[in-house]
């Protein structure tokens, strides 16, 4: 029908719009939170603290927002979590003042929120995708998200400056910007996505496939967790390495803006290419990626350059990683209980990261920034192994 071909059009525009403003917002955050909480604490190790409240923000609203999706709808669910991440961002910019870590932490926490609204609103956009496009179309939200979040770290700097003009604490100017964009997403969503919207038929044939590789969903959520938590690792504690090492914060933040860069701008690539050759040659891709990039931050740490190309490189593996991931929790999840494996998924990558972050600091207090790269391996040697175990389940139960 010709109106619902235009609700369905209009909701992927709604979506990927939002996503540009919210990558604004959540990109500006990124490194300014970690270097925030650090010049309040006085020590490294509460940047990793940062990292790990964002995630856990994520982590912990991704089920109920799930719900709220399945109970009233996308808008409403998206709307609220952008609005959770305005009053987050908000309250860091008052707990700069206070000078208070706990304030700054827990809203960090309500800024993280925005995240959840990210990880569903590339679900989302597959409520409307047919099988053969639903990597393509998933990974062009993830894209979406390229423009605001490499623009939100560049802000950083003149945030900074204008934070200090309009007298506000050290370092906090930069969350103006995370107020706006959020409050510009919101407004999107909640007037781009009608409260009632159409869903793609989910086939008997589909829904059968679905049950029958239902086996694989657990391991294909663990591999996006774990190419999660090593993106956020290493990602989390770049900006105090270069800023220790001699760079300013708008030189950190360039770096962050240029990984933020590879973690979306090839995204459609990845979807495409999953959907053309498959979700876990691109997964395996991904990986090695991944491993390339670690092995640049860990025997290169002392060149700046060598660290850029090294995050570069990290994001594009997280890009392949979560692209393909997704598009084949999303393939295995059709069906009444989509959502809520979809919100499974959303909060175990979140959580996933929220543990990276705790880890981080103290490891780079023990081993430094080189060792902490090192001890990622682990996380992208475990996610080999369970793509190998996903290929053995999938072609035994090809062959049931």
């Amino acid at each position: 029908m010709p109106g619902a071909v235009d609700d369905v059009r209009r909701i992927r525009r709604a979506l990927i719009a939002g996503q540009v403003f919210a990558g604004i917002g959540l990109g500006s955050a990124i490194s300014v939170g970690s270097l925030l909480a650090a010049h309040i604490a006085g020590g490294a190790s509460a940047a990793g603290l940062a990292a790990t409240m964002s995630t856990l923000g994520s982590a912990v609203a991704a089920i109920p927002l799930a719900r709220v999706a399945m109970q009233r709808g996308r808008r409403l669910a998206l709307t609220i979590g952008a609005s959770i991440a305005i009053f987050g961002a908000s309250l860091i910019i008052v707990a700069g003042g206070l000078m208070s870590l706990p304030l700054v932490l827990l809203g960090l926490l309500g800024l993280g929120v925005g995240g959840a609204v990210n990880l569903q609103a590339r679900f989302a956009v597959t409520d409307y995708s047919s099988a053969e496009n639903r990597g393509r179309d998933l990974s062009m939200v993830v894209w979406a998200t390229t423009v605001g979040a490499i623009i939100g770290p560049n802000l950083n700097g003149i945030g900074v400056v204008l934070g200090d003009a309009l007298g506000m604490p050290e370092l906090t100017g930069p969350f103006i910007f995370t107020v706006a964009a959020q409050l510009a997403a919101a407004s999107i969503y909640w007037r781009g996505i009608g409260p009632n919207v159409p869903t793609v038929t989910v086939t008997r044939t589909t829904a059968t496939a679905a049950a029958r590789l239902s086996r694989s969903v657990p391991f294909a959520i663990a591999v996006i967790g774990l190419g999660h938590a090593t993106m956020v690792a290493v990602m989390a504690m770049t900006p105090i390495h270069l800023v220790h090492d001699g760079a300013s914060v708008g030189e950190a933040s360039f770096v962050i803006s240029l990984h933020v860069a590879g973690m979306y701008a090839l995204s459609p690539v990845f979807g495409i290419v999953s959907d053309k050759l498959g979700r876990v040659p691109v997964l395996i891709f991904g990986q090695v990626v991944l491993a390339i990039s670690l092995a640049m931050t860990a025997f290169l740490s002392t060149d700046p350059t060598m660290v850029t190309i090294g995050l570069i490189l990290l994001g594009l593996g997280w890009s392949a990683n979560t692209v393909a991931g997704s598009a084949l929790v999303g393939q295995l999840s059709q069906g009444p209980k989509r959502l809520t494996i979809q919100g499974r998924s959303d909060a175990a990558m979140s959580a996933s990261g929220a543990l990276a972050g705790v880890l981080a600091g103290p490891a780079v207090t023990a081993l430094g920034y080189s060792g902490l790269s090192f001890a990622a391996f682990a996380f992208v040697a475990a996610a080999g192994a369970l793509i190998a175990l996903i290929v053995t389940l999938r072609s035994r139960e090809s062959a049931e």
